[in-house]
């Protein structure tokens, strides 16, 4: 496989790194277009990338360390700007980049301790500490409630389960579009899960569309068919989770989504 090729096919899962590690779909593609220009430029690193996804994450994580001290990240896609953002940047202090890399190198982008460690020049030991560290912080953060849009029962058990785990309340849950938008007309939820097809034929695209008319809140989607969203052709999802999921990437997942999406506790 070409350097071009390998790059290509890794593309849309570093996007996705970028945009929750920014806040923002316009962000992180602005760090993704940064680090793209800086390789093609620089024959030496150029090479390096061809070492396979490892290596194209450990090329975008040099760039994010030494150009993000004074990039301003953003609060995330679709969220209100100036008083989301302001928020977001208040709860970045209290957690240091690395261990938020590390979060969601480990989780949301499935790498081994090993494997990010690789990334982000530590050892193993060290990403489990930060991983820990990063959770317990943003957890303390806040708690909310939740909408699971979930066709699946025992999905949708699963995901109940582990939102009370971690603090939180279910608002209600929804199998349909219709549904979906009876529960929110009972109570608003502060996060919403969504899975993209439902039950019905409806979408679980136009139920998150239907909700954000009338509230403003962040949203994770779950499916077994991110390609459909991760396309380049229309506004990306800050959050998406990919199934068959591990309980640790949702719940980092909810985690990040929480701490760039509110400026208080909902």
């Amino acid at each position: 496989m070409s350097l071009g090729s390998q790059i290509a096919a890794n593309l849309p899962f570093l996007r996705r790194y970028a945009r929750a590690l920014a806040g923002s779909q316009t962000s992180g593609d602005a760090f993704v277009r940064g680090m793209l220009e800086a390789v093609l430029s620089d024959e030496a690193l150029l090479a390096t990338v061809g070492g396979g996804r490892v290596a194209l994450y450990r090329a975008f994580s040099t760039f994010w360390a030494s150009a993000s001290v004074s990039e301003p990240l953003d609060a995330g896609a679709g969220l209100v700007a100036g008083e989301h953002e302001a928020g977001a940047q208040a709860r970045l202090g209290t957690i240091t980049p690395p261990a938020r890399q590390a979060l969601l190198l480990t989780t949301l982008e499935d790498f081994t301790a090993g494997e990010a460690a690789a990334i982000l020049g530590c050892t193993p030991e060290d990403i489990r500490q930060m991983v820990a560290d990063a959770i317990a912080d943003i957890e303390r953060e806040q708690t909310t409630t939740v909408l699971i849009i979930e066709d699946e029962p025992l999905i949708a058990m699963q995901l109940e389960d582990l939102v009370t785990s971690i603090g939180h309340s279910v608002s209600g849950t929804a199998a349909t579009r219709s549904q979906a938008r009876e529960a929110v007309a009972q109570t608003m939820p502060g996060l919403v899960l969504a899975d993209i097809q439902l039950a019905d034929g409806s979408s679980g695209l136009d139920a998150v569309d239907d909700i954000l008319t009338v509230g403003s809140m962040p949203v994770i989607f779950i499916t077994a068919y991110p390609e459909r969203l991760l396309t380049g052709d229309r506004p990306e999802p800050t959050y998406l989770v990919t199934k068959p999921f591990q309980e640790a990437t949702v719940r980092a997942a909810i985690s990040q989504a929480l701490f760039f999406g509110s400026t208080r506790p909902l």
